[in-house]
This record gives C-alpha cells, sequence and structure tokens, in this order.
C-alpha cells in the first residue's frame, strides 16, 4: 500500500504541476487526507514556485578588470622569501652568547620533584631560539648561554597541557647546551636554482614570475566576478522563495557552528554576537539564492551547457589535490551523483558570467598587487593612496559553448 501510495501521489503531482505550468523551487510539501479502500486518493500539496525573472539588459552593464603586474621589485621579494625556506645553518664562527634566531644543540632530561618522566629527554636536540618549539619559558632561559654550559631550565607546563599526568607541574630540565649554530643566507645563483630543478637563476625566476601572474590572474578574474555580480544583484529585483532562502541559511549557519567550535579549541572569540551573525548570513543567504536563480534563469534561457569535456577537466584537477588517491577521488565522484552537481556547478556559473561579460563593457585599470589582492570588504580608512588608471574601454571575448 505505501508503494502504490507514492507513486499515485509521485505520479499525480508530477501531472498537475506540469498541467499548471508550476516550477518548483522546493520540494512539495504532501499531506494526505484520504486513503480508504474503495475511495479516491485525496492529499494537499503546498509548493513553493520559482518567480519569473526578467534579465535586466546587459549591455548597460559597466565593470572594472584590475590589473596589476608582476615587477622586478615583487619578482626578487618572492625569491628572497623562497631562499629563506631553504636557509641552512651553520657553527657560529667565533664563540659567543646564544642569542634569539639562534640554533642550539643541546641534550636534556626533565624531572619533576626530582623524579624524570617519560618523554622528558633528549639528546643533540636543535632547538631554534624564539620559535616557540617547546613550553614557554624554556627557550627565552638558553638566550645568553655559550656551548659547553650547563644549566638547569625551570618550567611550568601549561594547564591545558595534553598530558594529565605533566599539565600544571613544575618541571626542572638539567641542560648541557654542546653547539650553537646560526642561520645562513641561501646565495640566490644558478646552484640553488639547480637544487629547485632548474637549469638556472633564469630558468627559476622565469617559472616564479609565471606562478605569480598566474596567481595575479585568479585575482583579477575574482574580483572583475565580483564587480559583475554586485551589479547583477543591483539590477534586479523579484520575490525569492523563503524555503531556499532558509536552506541556504542553515548550510551556512552549520558552518558557521563548526568553525566556531574549532575556534573555541583554539581560545579565538569573536566580538559579534549570534544575532548579529544570523543577521549578516541571511543577507549572504538572500544573495546567493537571489543571484544563483538568476544565472540559471540565463543559463538555461541562453542553452549554455556544461560539458562532459568540462566536468573530465574538473575532475582531474581536485583527484591532482590529492596525490597517490587520484583513483579514490575519481571513483568518489562518479559514484555519487550530488558530488559531480558540486563539480559542474561553478562550472556552469563560470560560463554564465562569461556569457554576460561578452556584453558587459569592461574597462582595465593598472593597479598595484596589493590593490589586487586587497579584501573588497575590508574597511579602508586611508585615502585613495592609488588610483587605478582606465585604459580605452573594450568588450570582452570570452569562448562560451551555447
Amino acid at each position: 500500500m505505501g508503494e502504490v501510495l507514492e507513486a499515485a501521489v509521485s505520479d499525480s503531482s508530477q501531472e498537475t504541476m506540469t498541467e499548471r505550468s508550476l516550477r518548483p523551487a522546493l520540494q512539495p510539501k504532501i499531506e494526505i487526507t484520504s486513503f480508504e479502500e474503495g475511495k479516491d486518493l485525496e492529499y494537499t500539496m503546498a509548493i513553493e514556485v520559482l518567480p519569473e525573472i526578467k534579465p535586466m539588459d546587459f549591455k548597460t552593464i559597466e565593470v572594472e578588470r584590475l590589473v596589476a603586474k608582476v615587477d622586478d621589485e615583487a619578482l626578487d621579494k618572492s625569491l628572497d622569501q623562497l631562499a629563506k625556506q631553504y636557509q641552512q645553518s651553520e657553527p657560529i664562527k667565533r664563540a659567543r652568547k646564544s642569542r634569539k634566531g639562534d640554533i642550539v644543540v643541546i641534550d636534556f632530561v626533565g624531572s619533576i620533584d626530582g623524579a624524570e618522566f617519560e618523554g622528558g629527554a633528549g639528546q643533540d636536540h636543535h632547538l631554534h631560539l624564539g620559535e616557540g618549539q617547546f613550553i614557554p619559558g624554556f627557550e627565552e632561559q638558553l638566550i645568553g648561554a655559550k656551548a659547553g654550559d650547563k644549566l638547569d631550565v625551570t618550567v611550568t607546563f601549561p594547564e591545558e597541557y595534553g598530558s594529565a599526568e605533566l599539565a600544571g607541574k613544575e618541571a626542572v630540565f638539567a641542560v648541557e647546551l654542546k653547539e650553537t649554530r646560526e642561520m645562513v643566507d641561501t646565495p640566490i645563483d644558478d646552484e640553488f636554482a639547480k637544487t629547485l630543478g632548474q637549469e638556472d637563476l633564469d630558468s627559476l625566476r622565469g617559472a616564479i614570475r609565471g606562478r605569480m601572474e598566474t596567481e595575479y590572474g585568479m585575482y583579477t578574474r575574482e574580483r572583475l566576478k565580483r564587480a559583475l555580480l554586485d551589479k547583477l544583484e543591483a539590477g534586479h529585483e523579484f520575490p525569492l522563495p523563503q524555503g531556499m532562502i532558509e536552506s541556504e541559511f542553515d548550510g551556512i549557519w552549520a558552518q558557521h557552528e563548526q568553525a566556531k567550535e574549532q575556534q573555541a579549541d583554539q581560545g579565538a572569540d569573536s566580538n559579534k554576537s549570534d544575532d548579529e551573525w544570523k543577521e549578516e548570513y541571511r543577507k549572504i543567504a538572500h544573495r546567493r539564492v537571489q543571484l544563483g536563480l538568476l544565472l540559471t534563469e540565463v543559463g538555461t534561457t541562453n542553452n549554455i551547457e556544461v560539458s562532459a569535456e568540462d566536468v573530465n577537466r574538473a575532475l582531474v584537477q581536485e583527484a591532482q589535490k590529492y596525490p597517490g588517491q587520484e583513483k579514490q577521488v575519481f571513483e568518489m565522484y562518479q559514484s555519487n551523483p550530488e558530488a559531480m552537481n558540486a563539480l559542474r556547478a561553478p562550472i556552469f556559473e563560470d560560463k554564465v558570467v562569461d556569457f554576460i561579460l561578452e556584453m558587459a563593457t569592461v574597462t582595465e585599470s593598472d593597479v598595484t598587487a596589493e590593490d589586487l589582492m586587497r579584501d573588497p570588504d575590508a574597511e579602508d580608512t586611508t585615502e585613495e593612496k592609488t588610483k587605478a588608471k582606465p585604459k580605452a574601454k573594450a568588450k570582452t571575448k570570452a569562448k562560451t559553448k551555447k
């Protein structure tokens, strides 16, 4: 009987919606009122329908494409940061006291109330002073010591320390400082480039420039897309299905609660109340639903499709994020329709955005890398430090499959 009822409700409700040209925003809410044997099946169906959407004239939209060039100064800075990651240490050339930033080689044995405890000893340990590798107060007491010194370091384990047997207790470490080493800069030359798989320094600089240009391009794309979506939001007003907004809000709030728990574990706090967060997130949910419906309408009306090649390309990129597990990633997506839809959705959105940009007027503006990467939502209390210099207006061209 349950299977019969389910089939009858599914078929008749779909037929009713088709006859009346209703486009449901969410699954209809069904309430069966009568299904006695020998009588007609009766039920009520409540439906939130999709609104009628009339897109604006996209030719009236004007947006800026912010462009930043990779100059030599930025390239040198990136190269210096890379070299710092490969810094080496060497013994100090002259006897001196250790200082913050040095690496000291130590033997140590820890005890509480005169008794050694498990995990409290080590030999030839390289400790980078100032990095906070040991419990608070330990490293500071080694600053000013010399190779050959033996000293007692007294510290108190934090109350929230991972081991309950040690948490909150005072310990004394007998430490012997065997050697002091200092960090030395890595020469930025052809040999350094070869250690990174490049033929020479020029090749390394070219590779870094290419990576930075790709990164800048991603920021340019995101800022342009954000500007376009802002224009689309401001240029359209139509009733939104409340159920879709609530569903979107629930998803955002669940993520907020999860992040809140993680911040609590890390001792972080927020100065906003739950009511303030909810108000902000409801606005975000409203924006997402509005823009999602609009872009879907534009894409559907103009026959914009996501091809199998588009999906496979995105799937390969996703699998490459998990080296050694590519096969499992492919199988997971292929067996999970929801995951495939999640992969397809941003591709469709970008295709629709490109379609709209073809008709919009896009002005290129040269900006600094800092301005390009600045969060557009962040408050900027400074005066206009760098004004964009508009270039000649030009229509954007994007290859969009229709």
